[in-house]
């Protein structure tokens, strides 16, 4: 009679008490927007020091403008929004750098630091397009997603270790070793991971559409930013499961909802009044 395979449990068990360990003595965050809590990895001060190097290393390696048009539109926008992010940004030293590239992108570093591309300015066509990407990408780091991605990329690396080294002790052939851990690894990545991207861009999308309306922009015209967005891709963004982002059709569904709060917001702006 064929002898009955083992899967040695106490490495698993032992990871997941350290993922309470993790989880227990991590920051707890409380976006002042959204209300929505979450864990953190890092301080707001790692944060930053962490947001400058990698801004630093960016600029020693692109085209960096120093003065034009291009500079001049970005940093009214970068000012008109970073004056109304309120409590969220009391630590954000903010910084805008502009690079001359045909990429279409935009990302602010925690901490602040923005870096648009200039490839990116004909798809945001007017000032209040411009204000849309660049809210999200602020929102991103009041929000505090780098250091949320951070925990949930601990905590699972942690289970998948344990896993490994349960696979590992364990008595089972190499081919069912590599099925359980690659379904695990899959189950980590589609169930877990890119979930958790996609709710941080959509509250990106959330937060920076208050910030553009606060800053005076009319929050309407996110949804023809993000129809340009879809037009630029031209088709080439993965199924929304296997994606970090949201589909272009779900954020645009998803800002037509949250419109009648922004617009609410946009309106108190023009009327001078503190929202």
């Amino acid at each position: 009679m064929e002898r009955r395979r083992k899967f040695v449990l106490a490495p698993l068990i032992i990871a997941g008490l350290v993922v309470l360990v993790q989880y227990f003595g991590s920051e707890r965050f409380v976006n002042p927007e959204t209300g929505r809590a979450a864990r953190v990895a890092l301080s707001p001060e790692q944060e930053t020091q962490l947001g400058l190097q990698s801004y630093r290393q960016v600029l020693a390696q692109e085209d960096v403008l120093t003065g034009g048009p291009e500079v001049d539109l970005v940093t009214r926008v970068a000012q008109r929004l970073a004056a109304v992010t309120g409590d969220a940004a009391r630590q954000m030293d903010w910084q805008v750098s502009v690079v001359r590239s045909p990429q279409v992108n935009a990302f602010c570093l925690p901490g602040g630091k923005i870096v648009v591309y200039t490839g990116i300015l004909p798809v945001a066509r007017t000032e209040a397009g411009l204000a849309t990407v660049m809210g999200h990408e602020m929102a991103h780091a009041t929000s505090r997603h780098g250091a949320q991605r951070l925990f949930q990329s601990q905590m699972a690396n942690t289970l998948m270790q344990g896993a490994q080294m349960s696979v590992a002790l364990g008595d089972l052939p190499v081919d069912q070793q590599r099925t359980i851990l690659g379904a695990i690894g899959a189950g980590a990545k589609f169930g877990v991971i890119l979930p958790f991207s996609r709710e941080h861009e959509s509250e990106a999308d959330a937060v920076g559409l208050l910030y553009m309306a606060r800053a005076g922009y009319d929050p309407r015209e996110s949804v023809g930013f993000w129809q340009r967005m879809a037009e630029a891709s031209q088709g080439g963004q993965p199924p929304e499961f296997a994606s970090t982002h949201p589909a272009h059709d779900t954020r645009i569904e998803n800002l037509k909802a949250l419109m009648p709060r922004a617009i609410q917001e946009y309106e108190q702006a023009a009327a001078g009044k503190k929202p």
